[in-house]
């Protein structure tokens, strides 16, 4: 519907004022101001010198009966807006669509026929799963669970961590302390890492004692190479555990060291193009207007930049995205710039988009952790507090506390905006009557419970005969706003948007629920209840699937 209003303004501004423009329509605040409001009129009057509430005047006889199936008033307001409110048989349609499409609704094929790829997770290998790197799972998977909604085919690429010098302390570690490889486990190998940056601190040639381990990886030494790999193995295990906790998956978890064989190509590329140069013995690109980024180290090494970019061909070549999106901490800013610069320069990135989403840090009472301290707090130990607190709860055990208890962290997540940095706050998580997954999982529940009493196997509203009155517009006048809200949140890179929108939409329920009967309602004012009831279940089950959490039935 906002796309036929969106055409019908523009057509008939171009009529009017032979302007071609796209205009922009947006929900009024407050609803006493219409369904739909736009400036465009302000935008002509400026171009045109005209009175604004004049042009807004003849926009509006223009309109009125070209969207008059749609509209049922149009309203010229101060300074200028036009104002539209949609014909209460248009937000009963909507609700038909809901309760017909179900676990589609909101689906389009925006996408249809692209490709994107979503680089998200990326923890280090060798290293317990940090809560740091819960922000960049989370996010990306509802990422991907978003554009696939829309009709993209979409790829998931978990980047691990698994190459770099870091490798090279590892190894020389277990060679200096003479470790048995079989012994390892993530505990004891982040001991390991923790207790080389102590002894590096006093002691600075262990780090060239690291970086000459690395380069032996690098080379191809069996031993370190065995090492490498039951260090990797140990890691992986411990991964999967914690991506079955969280409910996340990837088509692929292509690591650094996947890229190890494409580096001399890429290296040949980059100089057969003229991109590099060296200095101080290392080789670099410039750029125009960023600092430098190091290719190949001066002692032969590789860098996160020589393996990004070797990574995004291998990623064009492959898979011939449209676009490719690194769910990634905002400290590494200036490395996508980098990377994004010289994809460009090598011709690679014509016709593509590639996008960094930066999200913010977790912080506690301690601020952010060190992992080279020893300090990180563990994501498995805040989940599994997590379970215990939704047991106390909700008075249940197994899937449903695990269910309830993972989505309050995702969603706390997943409910601000990426960039922002976010106090970890348990009280928030599991507030019942606040913006958490319990509360709109409560609503979910509850929504499903009065379906269940009104045994009724299938639900219509195509009778014209039923009444529609107060009570019912507040959730009829803002359902229909959820798949333009999934192409917003899609196309800004934002699902903290869908969790607004759950928010407000569960409190408008609630609301309702407390407010009038459902089941033992009239006949005509039965039926819409219920009606209203199952969409609303609908919606809220459809988008807190695409954050990732689940909607347990009964609760």
């Amino acid at each position: 519907m906002k796309i036929k209003l969106v055409n019908a303004v523009r057509k008939a501004v171009q009529e009017l004022y032979l302007v071609d423009l796209d205009p922009q329509l947006e929900h009024p605040r407050q609803e006493s101001f219409g369904d739909y409001a736009t400036s465009v009129a302000l935008g002509i009057a400026r171009r045109t010198g005209s009175d604004p509430l004049e042009v807004g005047s003849q926009l509006k006889l223009k309109l009125e009966p070209a969207v008059s199936d749609l509209i049922s008033k149009i309203e010229v307001v101060e300074p200028g807006f036009l104002n539209f409110w949609l014909k209460e048989d248009i937000l009963m349609g909507e609700v038909r669509r809901i309760l017909n499409r179900e676990e589609k609704y909101g689906r389009s094929e925006w996408g249809k026929g692209k490709t994107v790829v979503i680089d998200y997770s990326a923890p280090n290998i060798a290293k317990r799963f940090g809560v740091g790197h819960l922000r960049s799972t989370v996010i990306g998977q509802a990422l991907y669970n978003l554009y696939q909604f829309l009709g993209y085919k979409t790829i998931g690429d978990n980047h691990l961590g698994d190459w770099g010098t870091q490798f090279g302390a590892l190894l020389r570690q277990v060679k200096s302390k003479k470790l048995n490889v079989k012994d390892l486990n993530v505990d004891r190998l982040e001991e390991l890492y923790v207790a080389f940056h102590r002894e590096a601190e006093k002691n600075p040639k262990r780090m060239e004692e690291a970086r000459e381990w690395f380069l032996k990886l690098e080379s191809g030494d069996k031993e370190a190479r065995a090492i490498w790999q039951a260090v990797v193995e140990v890691s992986l295990k411990e991964f999967d555990r914690i991506y079955a906790l969280l409910g996340v998956k990837f088509d692929y978890a292509y690591g650094e060291s996947f890229y190890e064989d494409k580096i001399p190509a890429l290296l040949e590329e980059v100089r057969r193009k003229n991109l590099s140069k060296k200095s101080e013995g290392a080789e670099i690109v410039e750029f125009p207007n960023l600092p430098p980024a190091i290719l190949v180290k001066s002692d032969g090494a590789t860098t996160y930049f020589t393996r990004d970019l070797a990574t995004i061909k291998y990623r064009l070549e492959t898979w011939n995205p449209q676009k490719i999106i690194y769910e990634v901490g905002a400290d590494q800013k200036l490395h996508f710039q980098q990377v994004f610069a010289a994809a460009e320069m090598l011709g690679w990135a014509e016709g593509r988009e590639l996008v960094h989403v930066p999200h913010g840090l977790i912080r506690f009472a301690e601020g952010k952790m060190s992992t080279r301290r020893g300090q990180t707090i563990q994501l498995e130990e805040i989940l599994q507090e997590a379970i215990t607190r939704a047991e106390k709860l909700t008075g249940a055990k197994g899937e449903i506390a695990r269910a309830v208890g993972v989505g309050a962290i995702k969603y706390f997540d997943l409910s601000h905006h990426p960039t922002t940095d976010i106090i970890f706050d348990w009280e928030q998580m599991f507030l019942l009557e606040g913006n958490s997954a319990p509360y709109l999982q409560y609503t979910y529940a509850r929504a499903n419970n009065v379906l269940r009493k009104a045994q009724i196997a299938r639900l219509t509203v195509d009778s014209q005969q039923l009444t529609v009155g107060e009570e019912e517009m507040p959730l009829l006048r803002y359902i229909y706003r959820f798949p333009e809200v999934v192409e917003e949140a899609t196309k800004a890179n934002s699902p903290n948007l869908v969790g607004n929108y759950l928010f407000e939409l569960s409190q408008r329920f609630n609301s309702f629920y407390a407010a009038v009967p459902i089941i033992k309602a009239p006949a005509k004012q039965r039926d819409l209840r219920l009606g209203l009831t199952a969409a609303c279940a609908h919606v809220l089950k459809n988008g807190l699937t695409l954050l990732g959490i689940e909607t347990p039935e009964r609760l």
